[in-house]
């Protein structure tokens, strides 16, 4: 019996890539239903009842949610390039540096170059001090997880495209390569890895998406 895989999310979020990357470093052949984030479809309200967002995967018209649960879900169901090391102790590590990016760097990164004044500044002081963090977890490895890409690197896609993009945009100056240069060497390295460099959304779309998300928040103030 034929596997069903779909994965519904939106091609230009960095959650939505997570789980692609997850998906074809595994070698998993599924159809990619496009969401409109700000008409969402009958079919994600029924499937995410409870966040309503995306990214979300069915496998065989099962649910799952959230994208870093998504990923370890894919790293269980399928065989392949492995996503998290065997080792508990390691397999911890993982998840804690995945769940760093997500709950400690992802809102003061972003408010670093889309907010202004004073808590601008804050943010700035804390997105520094965040991936001087980051900086230091790479100082002797390839990847977050050590020679091969791992759920942390994952999970910290956002860091190696979405935010240089961003800070293109506004003109912001937050992540440098002098002031953080192990940072800089896993953003080359990662986003020059085959699947990684096939996955990313082109640049010159993104630039667009933010430049009207931008725009718009300007305007609600």
């Amino acid at each position: 019996m034929a596997e069903e895989v779909m994965l519904i999310g939106a091609k230009g979020s960095p959650f939505t890539r997570r789980v692609e990357t997850a998906l074809k470093m595994k070698g998993v052949q599924y159809e990619f239903m496009e969401e409109d984030v700000s008409n969402k479809s009958p079919l994600l309200l029924k499937y995410n009842p409870v966040h309503k967002k995306i990214p979300v995967l069915l496998h065989n018209g099962k649910p799952i949610c959230e994208s870093l649960v998504i990923i370890e879900y894919i790293d269980e169901t399928w065989k392949g390039t492995p996503i998290l090391p065997e080792d508990p102790y390691e397999r911890a590590k993982a998840r804690f540096w995945a769940k760093f990016m997500d709950d400690k760097c992802l809102q003061p990164l972003w408010k670093s170059c889309s907010s202004q004044g004073e808590e601008q500044e804050k943010a700035k002081e804390e997105a520094c001090e965040l991936l001087k963090i980051l900086d230091n977890e790479l100082k002797d490895k390839k990847f977050f997880g050590g020679d091969t890409i791992g759920l942390a690197d994952i999970a910290a896609n956002f860091i190696s495209h979405w935010f240089l993009i961003i800070q293109e945009v506004t003109g912001v100056e937050v992540s440098t390569k002098d002031k953080y240069p192990k940072l800089y060497e896993w953003i080359d390295e990662f986003v020059n890895c085959s699947i990684i460099k096939e996955n990313l959304h082109p640049k010159e779309e993104l630039v667009a998406v933010f430049r009207g998300r931008l725009q718009a928040a300007t305007a609600t103030k």
